[in-house]
């Protein structure tokens, strides 16, 4: 879906992500929490982005430094439609009241709500929910309930039987023009009403008919631990398309007092020699993600002719290779280099190197594998003439890529 579907003038997104969400298990809350390698938050962005409308995220005071995370996660398409995050409130209108308030810069004609734990709204549901908000003025997703419902009282025992045809689980995206809803959440808290529990159900009490339009079976909130296994599996099952890709780099040593391995100033009586910094461990895996890509190598993507890059930090040519993978569509597996050097010793610094490169690639630190040997005194490197790393790259892209 291009973005010509949605001009921002029109329509913008509020994405409400302040919640601690902690029943997922462990000590972050869901939308923060890893699925394939990736937070949660940064699926759902992804695909509101494709909407190509601004999104407004609201998220917990506490959690800034989380959310820069997600941000480096992002295809650099996804990022640029990300507006400031807003604090959120106590409760979730008071969040979603933040997030409407944000906008008023925009002056949306139109307002998509979404929940941040719900990852993967199709661009089919984002459009019916555009043009619900068109037509009807407060429109909500809503699936058809199979199972029979039965109301329980406090005792346990069954107090009625409802009739599921008239039934709907509700969805979010819920849509609506901007100011309707702005308006009712105002009024909302001006009553302190605050107990409502969609932003449909404050649309109602402020009078307004809500209509309901078709909802998406793939449109899961991720609640349980359960559902983390669910959702990996959903988000891999695409990436069918399965590669691995090898680099290879050799600088030698030269004047200075340290090289940079993986990211991580080590202490050395020489440094390493070469156009940028000279990262022989970084380069490898940048040519190995590249090569699993089957997109060149990192001297036709950064020339060593350009003087842009003299001197330059490696970890920006191991980031533009990342990206890459995701504005594919894809996801890293796996990540594994191994230097070859007498010196300096590597085992001090190995864990250091693997949380550092984890950190470029937005990846759990348990996706990157860091080796070294010697090469027993033979050769360039047995001479202690310089460094060579070897890598190997495991993606996963959709088929067809």
């Amino acid at each position: 879906m291009a973005a010509h579907h949605a001009q921002s003038s029109e329509i913008a997104i509020v994405l409400v992500a302040a919640g601690r969400g902690l029943r997922a298990g462990g000590d972050t809350p869901k939308q923060f929490a890893s699925i394939a390698g990736r937070p949660l938050l940064a699926y759902t962005i992804e695909a509101l982005s494709k909407l190509g409308a601004p999104i407004q995220p609201v998220i917990g005071p506490q959690d800034q430094g989380a959310f820069v995370d997600v941000l480096s996660a992002l295809t650099a398409s996804a990022r640029q439609l990300c507006r400031p995050a807003k604090a959120g409130g106590a409760t979730r209108q008071a969040s979603v009241l933040a997030g409407l308030i944000a906008l008023e810069d925009l002056g949306p004609e139109m307002v998509l709500i979404h929940d941040g734990a719900r990852c993967s709204p199709s661009p089919a549901l984002l459009l019916r929910a555009v043009a619900a908000a068109r037509q009807f003025g407060a429109a909500i997703p809503g699936l058809a309930v199979s199972d029979t419902i039965k109301q329980v009282g406090t005792d346990g025992h069954v107090e009625n039987t409802l009739q599921r045809a008239s039934l709907r689980a509700v969805q979010t995206p819920q849509s609506f023009t901007y100011h309707l809803i702005l308006k009712a959440h105002l009024d909302a808290a001006k009553h302190k009403i605050d107990d409502l529990p969609d932003d449909g159900a404050i649309a109602e009490w402020a009078g307004h008919k809500v209509h309901i339009f078709e909802g998406d079976t793939t449109n899961l909130k991720v609640t349980e631990p359960s559902d983390f296994v669910m959702m990996e599996r959903l988000m891999s099952a695409g990436l069918s398309d399965i590669r691995i890709g090898q680099g290879y780099d050799v600088h030698a040593f030269g004047p200075g007092d340290h090289v940079w391995l993986g990211g991580v100033k080590i202490p050395h009586a020489a440094a390493l020699v070469g156009h940028s910094d000279a990262d022989v461990l970084l380069h490898a895996l940048t040519d190995a993600i590249l090569g699993a890509l089957a997109d060149g190598d990192i001297g036709s993507h950064f020339p060593p002719s350009d003087p842009e890059w003299r001197g330059a930090a490696s970890d920006q040519f191991l980031r533009h290779a990342v990206e890459l993978v995701r504005q594919r569509g894809g996801q890293i597996a796996h990540l594994d280099g191994t230097l070859i050097c007498e010196a300096p010793k590597v085992g001090p610094h190995r864990d250091a190197i693997r949380a550092r490169i984890a950190e470029i690639c937005n990846l759990p630190v348990n996706r990157v594998a860091v080796k070294a040997t010697t090469s027993e005194g033979l050769g360039f490197t047995g001479r202690r003439e310089g460094i060579a790393s070897m890598a190997l790259a495991t993606i996963r892209l959709p088929a067809g890529e």
